[in-house]
């Protein structure tokens, strides 16, 4: 069976159901679905190689006796169904008991279902999206390889609806910064925002050729561990972990900041940290308070930062997104962090990326931080990447490809500065590619904003995505003229 236009034909009946509204809502819907076909075709094999299995979902809310159209007269459809689905399935699934001896391949069906709705109102349409998802046999190797692309596809959708595009990293990002990071099968990898899975999933495919042996695959199935707090990427992610032939997915549902960060033990602590926290966002002050006073900042990927910091194992290796505000903030909250950093830190490297790599989900340019806890840094080198030739911007129909990153990747292993000269009144030189000291970061107050701005990208943005770019670079220009300020009030204070 051809299933390559399957999002097109869900698309079609979800489109005129009266409960949906946006694609959030729309994949939502169609992912607690899936999630449920999915996690029966598993448990079929679950029973294949174990006799004594017993589902954790009670006999009439398994996918099998509900959801599959036997084509006799008998499939719940229209109002049946939609009583069915809220009155039993959901609170049946809420009511599931689990404790701490409940395995991970059960209890996420629970987890998984935390805040998650049924958004149809037409039983009849619903019985339609149900039976096309059922067409999928994700016990067939093929459907189950050509589908993991169609919910790529999915997912992607994220980055134009709205507020859950912060949910999903472009995968040649994803691949660039895992590639960089050379985990292997010896490695513990988490993400503690892990949003859609996209790090973890893109992880796992660069492990998998290196998986051998029955030993291998063990400590394949068991690399990878993520924290989620929102419940629709949770769901997602689970369900793309699912996909990914990890039965037992060690994903947390759960805020990352919930704990002192000083309590950590070493078995707590991983030799990999990939990440794209969210920014933008604020904490309270008593998630503040698990953080010490002198790193305690609101900001969400200031937090993110420490903790970081406090769960790399010695040797480890991290690579994560952050914003410019990172870079330039010069308060004292980002000063200490980054003082830390280096101090504790190897921050070797530093990758701009230009602004529309998000696009259209923000405009805020980022930077890709890769450092390893083997040493202090001594030198941060930094690369800006700028826009591909014969591109304007990045976009949805021109999308941030993987030979995007060639050029990076083959400067990673043959440094050297790059002269990027730039005609100006003052026929200043600029630098694509640079190494900085630490004592010049240091003089230099811990702005490390020394990457410069890729080349001018021509994109038209939102009111919303208009004054976010202005308010980032009217922050770099005020801690510049804060520093310029400092260091003339020095110079008074010496005369």
């Amino acid at each position: 069976m051809g299933i390559g236009n399957i999002v097109k034909r869900l698309n079609d009946v979800m489109w005129k159901d009266d409960g949906v509204a946006g694609d959030a809502q729309r994949l939502e819907q169609i992912v607690w679905i899936l999630f449920l076909k999915v996690y029966d075709d598993k448990e079929k094999l679950w029973e294949f190689h174990d006799s004594n299995f017993k589902s954790i979902l009670p006999e009439e809310l398994r996918w099998r006796n509900w959801a599959v159209d036997k084509k006799d007269g008998n499939a719940l459809t229209g109002e049946e169904l939609l009583s069915f689905v809220n009155e039993k399935l959901f609170p049946g699934i809420e009511k599931l008991d689990i404790n701490e001896n409940t395995p991970i391949s059960k209890a996420i069906v629970k987890y998984t279902f935390d805040d998650v709705n049924n958004y149809m109102k037409n039983g009849i349409l619903l019985r339609q999206v149900i039976n096309i998802i059922d067409e999928i046999k994700f016990t067939n190797s093929n459907e189950k390889h050509e589908f993991n692309e169609i919910y790529e596809t999915m997912l992607k959708e994220l980055q134009s609806a709205g507020n859950a595009g912060e949910f999903y990293t472009p995968r040649p990002v994803t691949n660039f910064m895992v590639e960089m990071i050379n985990p292997s099968l010896k490695d513990k990898i988490a993400d503690f925002a892990c949003g859609t899975g996209g790090f973890l999933t893109s992880t796992l495919d660069y492990l998998k050729n290196q998986v051998k042996t029955v030993e291998d695959k063990e400590l394949y199935d068991n690399s990878i561990y993520g924290i989620e707090k929102k419940s629709l990427p949770y769901l997602l992610c689970i369900t793309n972990l699912l996909l990914h032939d990890i039965d037992e997915p060690n994903i947390e549902h759960r805020n990352s900041f919930d704990r002192n960060v000083k309590d950590y033990r070493e078995n707590e602590k991983y030799d990999v940290v990939l990440m794209n926290p969210p920014y933008g966002g604020h904490e309270v002050k008593n998630i503040q308070a698990n953080f010490p006073s002198n790193l305690r900042g609101s900001e969400t990927f200031d937090l993110f930062m420490t903790l970081i910091m406090y769960r790399l194992k010695k040797d480890g290796r991290c690579a994560v997104i952050l914003p410019d505000g990172f870079l330039f903030g010069v308060d004292n909250t980002k000063v200490n962090i980054k003082e830390k950093l280096m101090k504790d830190f190897n921050l070797h490297t530093i990758v701009r990326m230009p602004s529309s790599v998000f696009a259209p989900y923000t405009s805020i340019t980022t930077n890709i931080l890769f450092f390893d806890k083997t040493k202090a840094t001594d030198k941060v080198w930094f690369y800006r990447m700028d826009m591909p030739e014969g591109y304007k911007n990045f976009s949805k129909t021109k999308p941030i490809l993987n030979k995007h990153f060639d050029d990076v990747k083959a400067w990673w292993n043959d440094r050297k500065e790059i002269i990027d000269e730039k005609e100006s009144e003052e026929q200043t030189t600029t630098y694509k590619a640079k190494c900085y000291t630490i004592k010049e970061i240091i003089d230099n107050g811990y702005n490390i904003d020394l990457c410069g701005y890729p080349h001018k990208e021509e994109i038209i943005l939102e009111p919303k995505e208009l004054i976010e770019q202005y308010q980032e670079q009217r922050a770099s220009l005020n801690a510049e003229i804060d520093k310029i300020l400092a260091e003339v009030s020095k110079l008074l204070e010496e005369e």
